[in-house]
């Protein structure tokens, strides 16, 4: 189970060839040609008895539909069945940002601009030196009045106060 687990997350990019048995360059017309004459030597009802050619016949299935796909083809061919899995997980578009984003460069810039921030996950993603977290945020001066709330009652009375004197 575990080396099945392995194969299918691989970042090689040679197994769907490989079931199909074409060369990874192959064009359209020989994948289908290939998996035309792999299906009906697998096909579950020309060999009834056969347990084993319907699982191969699901296998040339999955490789058929991923090579014959133009996005998917390209991302297998660049990120292998890993970047087929995460394409289904997160949507096609999403896969080189998450390569990106899982890379050793990326890991580490956000490793160093939290130590020297000291904030990972703020509003602003480590450009506010915590400023919005409160610890660099600058004090008030004392001498200044703070502001308050006053009712409405308190600031008529306190206008015909001032008008009165």
């Amino acid at each position: 189970m575990a080396e099945q687990r392995q194969r299918a997350l691989s970042t090689s990019g040679q197994a769907l060839y490989e079931i199909l048995a074409v060369e990874k360059g192959a064009t359209y017309d020989e994948i289908k040609k290939s998996y035309r004459k792999l299906a009906l030597k697998y096909h579950p009802d020309k060999n009834p008895d056969n347990p084993e050619a319907a699982e191969k016949f699901k296998e040339i299935n999955n490789a058929h539909a991923t090579l014959t796909d133009t996005a998917k083809r390209n991302i297998y061919d660049k990120y292998g069945s890993l970047g087929l899995y995460v394409a289904e997980q997160f949507g096609e578009e999403n896969v080189n940002t998450y390569f990106m984003l899982s890379s050793w460069w990326a890991k580490g810039l956000f490793a160093v601009c939290g130590l020297l921030t000291g904030c990972y996950l703020c509003c602003c993603f480590c450009c506010c030196f915590n400023c919005c977290c409160g610890k660099c945020k600058p004090k008030a001066p004392q001498e200044e009045e703070q502001e308050f709330c006053m009712s409405p009652e308190d600031l008529e009375e306190q206008i015909k106060n001032d008008m009165e004197r």
